[in-house]
C-alpha cells in the first residue's frame, strides 16, 4: 500500500540518522575510557578498537528502542505538523490504518533487538571477560608509569611503584595487595621485575628485598615474612574465566537456572523485544499535536518516558535480584504499566 510505503519511509529517514549519531556518541564515550587504559598499558590498541565494536553491539538492545521511539515521535509530529494526518483522515484512512506500518516496523526491530538481547548480549561479554583476563595475564610493567595505581585480575590485586627503569625494566618501591577469597596478602619489595616460565608459559613478578603480609580478612593476626628474593605469579586467563559471569551465561542456561539473578537477567532479556513494539505504538499517539508546535514539540516528552521507563526496568531487576519481588511478576510488571499507558493514550486520541 502506498500509504504503508509512506510511513516506512518517514520513520526510516530519522531512524537511521538517530542510531548513527547514538552510536558515535557512545563509541567516542568508549573510546575515552578505553583509551586511558591503554595509555596505562593494560589494554593494547587493537583490544581497545575490538572492545568499542563488542560494547556497541551490546548497546543495540537499548539503542534500537529509544531510536524507534524518537523516528515515530519525529515523523508523525511532522505529520501533524504539515496537516497531513487530517489529510489522511479525510480520506477515509483511521488511526487504527496508520498503527499497523509501524507496528510492522517494530515487528522488525524487535525481532533485530531479541536477537542482541538473546544471543550477541551473552557472547559479547564472554569475549570481553576473555580478553580482559589475556590482557591482565599479560600485562607488562614495561608500559607503566611511577606513581599510579593499577587494578589487575578484575580487582583482585593492586600494583603500585615509585619508579619504572628501563634497561633492563624493574619497578622500584613496589607495593602489591592481592586477595583470593578471605586471604589477604600485601607484598612490599625494593625492586621488582617480569619474568617468563618457560615450563608452564606463565608470566611471573621476581621480587627482591621485601616483605609480605598474610591474613584473613575474617580473622586477627596474620603472618609476615622477611625475603631476599620471591617470586608471584599472575593467574592465567583460565582461573579468571572459571568464575561465573551472568552476564555472558547463554540464555539456554539461565532458562535452567532457579536462582534469582539468573532469572533477574534473563527476564531482562525476554523483555527487550516486547519494550520495542510497546514504546514504537506509544509514539504514534504521542505525537499527536497543534500543527503551530512543531515536529520535534513531543520529543522531548518522550526522551523523559524511555528514560523513566529504563530506570523502572534497573529498579525492577534488582528488586528480583535481592528477592525483594517474586519471579513472577518479576519485572514484566514495567512492561505492563507501559502497555497500560499505551491504552490511554490510544483511548484518548480515538476520543479526540
Amino acid at each position: 500500500m502506498i500509504i504503508n510505503r509512506y510511513l516506512f519511509r518517514e520513520i526510516l529517514n530519522p531512524m537511521l540518522a538517530i542510531l548513527a549519531v547514538l552510536v558515535i556518541i557512545f563509541a567516542s564515550y568508549l573510546a575515552a575510557t578505553y583509551l586511558a587504559d591503554a595509555v596505562l598499558g593494560n589494554l593494547p590498541l587493537v583490544a581497545v578498537a575490538l572492545l568499542i565494536a563488542i560494547k556497541i553491539s551490546i548497546s543495540l538492545e537499548i539503542l534500537l528502542p529509544v531510536t524507534l521511539l524518537l523516528s515515530v515521535v519525529i515523523a508523525f509530529g511532522r505529520l501533524y505538523k504539515d496537516s497531513e494526518m487530517t489529510a489522511l483522515a479525510s480520506c477515509g484512512i483511521s488511526s487504527g490504518q496508520t498503527l499497523k506500518p509501524v507496528l510492522y516496523l517494530a515487528t522488525v526491530v524487535a525481532v533485530a533487538g531479541a536477537c542482541s538481547s538473546l544471543f550477541i548480549r551473552p557472547a559479547a561479554f564472554d569475549h570481553i571477560y576473555r580478553m580482559k583476563a589475556r590482557a591482565e595475564r599479560d600485562m607488562d610493567i614495561g608500559l607503566m608509569e611511577g606513581g599510579q595505581f593499577y587494578e589487575l585480575q578484575s580487582g583482585t590485586m593492586v600494583f603500585f611503584a615509585e619508579r619504572f627503569v628501563q634497561n633492563p625494566v624493574r619497578a622500584q618501591q613496589v607495593f602489591i595487595r592481592s586477595q583470593g577469597g578471605d586471604e589477604i596478602k600485601i607484598i612490599c619489595a625494593e625492586q621488582v621485575r617480569q619474568r617468563l616460565d618457560k615450563d608452564s608459559g606463565r608470566r611471573f613478578l621476581l621480587f627482591n628485598k621485601g616483605q609480605m603480609v598474610e591474613f584473613a580478612s575474617q580473622d586477627r593476626g596474620g603472618k609476615v615474612t622477611d625475603f631476599q628474593e620471591a617470586t608471584y605469579f599472575l593467574d592465567p586467563p583460565e582461573s579468571a574465566l572459571k568464575n561465573y559471569k551472568r552476564k555472558a551465561a547463554s540464555t539456554a542456561r539461565l532458562m535452567r537456572s532457579d536462582q534469582l539473578e539468573d532469572i533477574a537477567e534473563l527476564q531482562w532479556r525476554l523483555t527487550t523485544p516486547l519494550s520495542t513494539l510497546l514504546l514504537a505504538l506509544i509514539g504514534v499517539p504521542l505525537s499527536r499535536t497543534n500543527p503551530r508546535k512543531g515536529k520535534y514539540a513531543r520529543v522531548g516528552l518522550a526522551v523523559v518516558i524511555f528514560a523513566v521507563y529504563y530506570n523502572l526496568f534497573v529498579v525492577a531487576k534488582t528488586w528480583v535480584e535481592e528477592g525483594i519481588v517474586a519471579p513472577f511478576p518479576g519485572i514484566w510488571w514495567v512492561p505492563a504499566l507501559l502497555a497500560v499507558f499505551l491504552l490511554v493514550l490510544l483511548r484518548r486520541a480515538a476520543r479526540r
